[in-house]
């Protein structure tokens, strides 16, 4: 399937890698396709990159890369998604959000109280929101 993107032309992608977000993501609520692209290769940022919205691409990452001790609580949101019946966690992955400033990438931040959390067995996602949460939602990628 070919999707038309604004920051990165025409990609081909498998219709087997969208992911259906039944309610979007936060302050995006009409994008509901997505699909994950590597940004470059060794790079541990990926991209989030919206089907309903060409110019809708948010970067994000695995925060455990960042953050060793980051931890999510997931028991009542995987029951509530219905994604526990069947030993879904080897199906799951957890991101956040990064926020690159432009022309500042040592100033990343990353989104620790709204994970994205992605079902590889049921391709959907959903983001998810911490509260109350020990977490901030501008916490520095790279320590100074």
């Amino acid at each position: 399937m070919k999707i038309e993107t604004t920051r990165f032309g025409t990609v081909n992608i498998d219709e087997e890698k969208i992911i259906e977000m039944p309610m979007g993501m936060l302050g995006f609520p009409d994008s509901k396709r997505y699909f994950v692209m590597k940004h470059r290769e060794g790079s541990p940022f990926l991209w989030f990159q919206s089907i309903d919205d060409p110019s809708l691409a948010f970067v994000i990452t695995n925060p455990v890369l960042f953050s060793e001790d980051y931890r999510v609580d997931l028991e009542g949101v995987l029951e509530e998604l219905s994604w526990n019946e069947d030993g879904v966690d080897s199906h799951l992955e957890l991101y956040v959000v990064v926020n690159v400033p432009r022309g500042a990438p040592e100033k990343m931040t990353a989104n620790l109280i709204a994970p994205l959390l992605i079902n590889n067995t049921k391709r959907q996602a959903f983001q998810i929101v911490i509260h109350p949460s020990p977490y901030s939602h501008k916490t520095p990628l790279i320590s100074h």
